[in-house]
């Protein structure tokens, strides 16, 4: 969450500072982050029907304030590493629990992909979405407006298969 509208000229100058909650599930044993498995019954996808849902309650997640303390598990960054982005205070994470229910659905046009050079192929679906996402933590709660899809920019479903599976 930012303070201001995201995405400017010069995004890390310009948004970082801004950023005012960054949550997620900090980094796993295996060096995995922002990832965490969901309950089987979590997701639901009709690829025939280019359908998908992807609701979640609940997840106990941090708040790190920030992409610079998400990534340095509250240690901030200094600002004098060698290239330009701002100095960032060292914030201490918070303990919050998020919820959200993903929908993707309408076939607005279909691509089949065959990238050798990168190893994927597989047919994607450009689709509707719509996203109703909320957070609770001490002394704060948000919830997302109503999902409306209109205000939907783009978004994919595909089948992909890649690395050893590419074949």
């Amino acid at each position: 969450m930012y303070t201001d509208p995201v995405g400017s000229a010069n995004p890390i100058q310009l948004t970082l500072p801004n950023q005012i909650h960054d949550y997620n599930v900090h980094i796993d044993s295996n060096d995995v982050f922002w990832m965490i498995p969901v309950e089987h019954d979590a997701v639901k996808v009709d690829f025939d029907e280019a359908r998908a849902r992807l609701r979640v309650n609940n997840l106990k997640v941090f708040d790190d304030h920030d992409l610079g303390n998400s990534l340095t598990l509250g240690m901030g960054l200094p600002g004098d590493l060698g290239f330009s982005y701002p100095a960032i205070a060292p914030v201490a994470p918070v303990r919050a629990t998020v919820s959200f229910d993903v929908e993707w659905s309408g076939i607005a046009d279909m691509a089949q992909i065959h990238n050798s050079t990168q190893t994927f192929k597989g047919p994607f679906f450009s689709t509707g979405a719509t996203i109703k996402w909320s957070v609770e933590q001490p002394g704060f709660r948000f919830e997302s407006e109503t999902p409306d899809p209109a205000r939907n920019l783009i978004s994919v479903l595909g089948r992909e298969q890649n690395g050893m599976f590419f074949a």
